[in-house]
């Protein structure tokens, strides 16, 4: 089964494809981290790439679809692909579905994780991870444990990103809504669209996840 994560930044998109990852034995298709990877690979595609970044430039639309197109010729995936923070606009939403048409493939689910922007706001602003494995700690609703260590790898370094303060948030907020929202539209039309409640507990949001998909 392959799906597309869709939700606005702070959503929890990557904790819930993580959570699929181990659960599902499906494999995670970041563009940002295909991205930081083909930059370093010494590949035609990944020289590209590098150019493309060192200059301070957009990477493509053409040159992220050849990147998944890698990734689907090189990754098995027995539980199928999770696309998370691609597609962004409608014009990526069709050439990745003109890709998966040539590979033979499809995507069977579209999950939409709403969130109400105030208590996101809040959320996000109180977020920190652990920069040994990336697991997410909250301030509020998931506290880094007492005795300052990762519960998931036991490092004891936590970051916050920069842009998680109210005013860059809002601001990656307006380019969600005016770049990636209608794409809930299109999905929809196409009858894959799912929405959960994606401001529940992780638990509770993994679980309507998981409705969905069987």
């Amino acid at each position: 089964m392959n799906i597309i994560l869709l939700g606005p930044p702070g959503a929890g998109k990557g904790t819930q494809a993580r959570k699929l990852v181990e659960d599902r034995n499906m494999v995670q298709l970041s563009t940002g981290d295909m991205l930081r990877a083909a930059r370093t690979s010494g590949t035609e595609m990944g020289k590209r790439v590098a150019e493309v970044m060192d200059r301070g430039d957009l990477v493509t639309d053409d040159i992220v679809i050849g990147l998944i197109r890698e990734q689907l010729e090189s990754d098995k995936a027995p539980g199928g692909y999770i696309f998370d923070g691609f597609p962004r606009t409608l014009a990526q939403a069709d050439a990745l579905g003109r890709l998966l048409d040539e590979m033979g493939e499809s995507i069977d689910r579209v999950i939409e994780m709403q969130v109400d922007d105030d208590a996101l706001v809040a959320r996000i602003t109180a977020r920190s991870t652990c920069a040994n494995c990336g697991e997410v700690y909250n301030d509020i609703t998931k506290p880094i444990p007492s005795d300052g260590k990762c519960s998931k790898c036991g490092a004891s370094d936590f970051q916050r990103r920069a842009d998680d303060n109210e005013e860059s948030l809002r601001t990656r907020l307006l380019a969600y809504y005016k770049q990636t929202s209608p794409l809930i539209g299109y999905y929809y039309a196409k009858g894959n669209l799912v929405s959960v409640d994606g401001l529940g507990s992780m638990e509770d949001v993994a679980a309507s996840i998981a409705k969905a998909l069987d």
